[in-house]
């Protein structure tokens, strides 16, 4: 019996820790339907980590640029989401960077994120990884952005589920 796949979400963020920010946030739903959004920082959002734009390779004055409300993306995800239960594989960290989002928008979050460990045996878990990237080959994505490594979890979780 083949099981459904999961939603996905992922988060990109200013850094790490204490005072760090959602800057992109990107899912894919369980029909396959994805969506990604740059986050504008709000004035008290100051803390920038260099090397975590290394990473995600997005500059905060992008985010000046092209970023959506915290408001705008917080009724986005809550509209495309209600009721969803998203899986992500930080779940340390993006937990609290969606709570910082929601909460600048003064909008409770309407859908549940949850871990991808509840998803699969303790004995899948090492293969996760392995499969993720394998996932940007197979699917032929180029760039580690939050849609891209939502889209690229998702498949991974199907080859385990599946």
């Amino acid at each position: 019996m083949k099981t459904a796949t999961p939603g996905v979400i992922d988060v990109e963020a200013s850094g790490f820790g204490r005072g760090s920010y959602p800057i992109e946030v990107g899912y894919v739903r369980p029909d396959g339907q994805g969506w990604c959004s740059l986050v504008k920082p709000t004035e008290d959002w100051q803390h920038w980590d260099e090397q975590a734009q290394s990473v995600h390779g997005i500059a905060r004055e992008l985010l000046e640029r092209h970023g959506r409300s915290p408001l705008d993306v917080a009724r986005q995800l809550n509209q495309d989401l209600e009721g969803l239960t998203v899986y992500t594989d930080a779940w340390g960290n993006d937990m609290p960077w969606l709570h910082k989002l929601h909460d600048a928008a003064d909008m409770p979050m309407r859908y549940r994120l949850a871990p991808v460990a509840q998803l699969l045996h303790d004995e899948h878990l090492p293969a996760l990884g392995t499969l993720r990237k394998e996932a940007f080959q197979v699917l032929g994505i180029a760039r580690h952005r939050a849609s891209s490594d939502a889209r690229a979890l998702q498949w991974a979780l199907g080859q385990l589920l599946n």
